[in-house]
């Protein structure tokens, strides 16, 4: 098997030679937990734009994708818990860079089952955390398609459940 590395060069360098910009790869986790009114989905802000997200980023070195997602819950919100060894789902945005270019991204989410939530964190001072019903979380996010992703899990956790 391709290490990560091996396969993101790979995929840039077919996309390349097909004339696509590469899409570069994220992962997000999906924080959850179960509240008395059922599930409940974690949002946090992002540090640019202060817009409701996901806690997402890149996989680092030799890195498995939902180990990428379980720290960056942890960095950017503080989170740790049961991370799913299997996306969820995907999604694609547009990343918009410091030079005002855009990185076309395609982001895997990891459902996390939080466990526990540290009083601080790397990035703290940077954003806010807040609990969200699925259906309101989805509204927030600016990514249509991780609007559908939130509500489609909030829906299958709630018949897991029963």
């Amino acid at each position: 098997m391709l290490s990560y590395t091996t396969r993101k060069q790979l995929m840039e360098r077919i996309r390349t030679l097909f004339g696509g910009t590469p899409c570069r790869l994220q992962v997000a986790a999906l924080p959850w937990r179960m509240g008395a009114d059922g599930v409940e989905v974690m949002l946090v802000t992002s540090r640019g734009t202060g817009r409701w997200v996901l806690p997402k980023g890149w996989p680092e070195k030799n890195e498995h994708l939902h180990e990428a997602a379980a720290r960056e819950a942890l960095e950017e919100a503080g989170l740790s818990g049961t991370i799913s060894p299997g996306a969820f789902g995907r999604f694609y945005y547009g990343k918009v860079q410091d030079s005002g270019m855009e990185w076309r991204c395609e982001v895997h989410v990891f459902p996390l089952e939080v466990d526990d939530m540290a009083e601080t964190w790397p990035e703290v001072g940077q954003r806010q955390r807040r609990w969200f019903a699925p259906a309101e979380a989805a509204t927030l996010v600016a990514e249509r398609d991780l609007g559908e992703i939130i509500v489609r899990f909030g829906a299958s956790s709630r018949q897991q459940a029963a």
